[in-house]
């Protein structure tokens, strides 16, 4: 299918059907038309022959003859009709074409036939070589076809590489533009033709997408800033105020979360900008400490449900990735089966490669699954919790940036979901 949809190979087949139907055209309508004039000719004179023959005989049966070479006449009297051939015996009058094999080969001629009541007249006009001729003449025309048809091939190979160049070359071009900085000018490359437009208006959309992406970062880039700074403030104010040896417990316990929370805006503000510019970022994380310290930051938040939490797994687990990017994505893992248990355990299971949590929630359907990761969408178990669908969203977008595999299923040991992040490619 890629191969038939290629302009160029549709320009090399056009010429191709447009030269072989116009090349059988002429040939079939050149031997039609020669058989028809030519029939119709022999035809016509031979039943012109027969009459002269038989008006010949009747005014003297002696000298009657026939004036052509290749002409041979019979007359047969009413009371030898046994002496007809067998194969003239029951034809009609009129003209006939006949083939019999002969010793010295297939023998091709035309009869005509004229029936009176006292006598039968037969002309018989040897077609052999005629017939030969016109054999030699269709398998000459048919080597016109297949010539006409070569020569078709060839003008569609050489007008389609003409035709194409200059796409090909826009194509080459529009490869090599550079995501960074102002794109190269195309329209310049090539006159004002179709191709020149193309790139006319490929030129002005790169422009448009240039200046989109360009206002896109720099609005992240202060936005980010600007968040920063008081989010670095409050961080930095909390730290103050924990350093204090006569904080109340409760006083201590709200602090601690409002740090939890500037943290993990930190952490999310970083991995959007991140993911707005489509850039991976560098780092050395250690797992399951990363676990244990979202796992903590969501315990504040159970609001007293009788759900456990816990981890367990390889301790000297490691991922080459940023501890923002890594909170952000596990940390809304976990976030999400703590949403949706009422009860019950959430487990978190670190290995060198991959991160399971497991739940005893309500569990999800294999129609919800496959699009719990898209903006915006909730489960059919969300009725009664809080959340604009974003959050697995940006969890999907940040294992598209760095490779990683990401998916929730339902539990087959139990009531629940799995959720499961691979940190490796495919």
């Amino acid at each position: 299918m890629l191969y038939r949809r290629r302009l160029r190979t549709r320009i090399i087949l056009s010429f191709l059907l447009l030269g072989l139907g116009l090349a059988v055209l002429i040939a079939s309508s050149t031997v039609l038309v020669r058989r028809s004039v030519e029939d119709k000719v022999i035809g016509q004179a031979l039943v012109k022959n027969v009459d002269e023959y038989a008006d010949g005989f009747y005014a003297n049966p002696d000298k009657v003859g026939v004036p052509f070479e290749k002409i041979t006449g019979y007359v047969y009297g009413i009371n030898k009709i046994g002496n007809v051939p067998a194969e003239w015996r029951d034809l009609p009058a009129g003209v006939h074409e006949l083939q019999e094999d002969t010793p010295g080969g297939l023998r091709t001629y035309k009869l005509v036939v004229r029936k009176d009541p006292k006598y039968w007249f037969f002309l018989v006009y040897e077609y052999s070589r005629e017939r030969e001729s016109q054999q030699r003449f269709a398998w000459a025309l048919i080597g016109l076809v297949v010539v006409f048809s070569v020569l078709a091939l060839v003008v569609g190979l050489w007008l389609s590489r003409r035709v194409m160049q200059p796409v090909t070359e826009l194509v080459r071009r529009v490869n090599a533009l550079s995501v960074d900085g102002e794109p190269e000018m195309l329209a310049t490359h090539f006159l004002d033709d179709e191709v020149g437009q193309l790139a006319a208006a490929l030129d002005a959309y790169a422009q448009r997408l240039t200046h989109l992406v360009r206002r896109d970062r720099e609005f992240n880039a202060d936005v980010s800033h600007e968040l920063r700074t008081p989010l670095a403030v409050i961080h930095g104010a909390t730290e103050l105020m924990l350093a204090g040896p006569d904080l109340p417990d409760k006083t201590r316990q709200r602090l601690q979360r409002i740090d939890r929370a500037a943290q993990q805006s930190t952490h999310l503000i970083t991995a959007l900008l991140m993911l707005s510019r489509n850039e991976r970022g560098t780092g050395d994380t250690h797992l399951l400490q990363l676990v244990n310290h979202l796992l903590d930051s969501n315990r504040a938040q159970l609001a007293g449900k009788p759900v456990v939490l816990r981890a367990q797994g390889d301790a000297e687990a490691k991922i080459a990735a940023p501890e923002a990017i890594l909170s952000v994505t596990i940390g809304n893992l976990i976030g999400n089966a703590c949403k949706y248990t009422a009860q019950g355990e959430v487990l978190v299971e670190v290995a060198a490669d991959q991160v399971r949590v497991l739940d005893t929630g309500p569990g999800i359907s294999a129609q919800d699954a496959a699009h719990l990761f898209e903006r915006g969408f909730r489960g059919t178990t969300s009725a009664g919790t809080k959340g604009a669908g974003i959050g697995l969203s940006i969890v999907g977008r940040l294992c598209e940036l760095y490779g990683w595999h990401v998916a929730i299923a339902p539990r087959e040991d139990a009531r629940g979901a799995v959720a499961t992040l691979t940190f490796r490619e495919g």
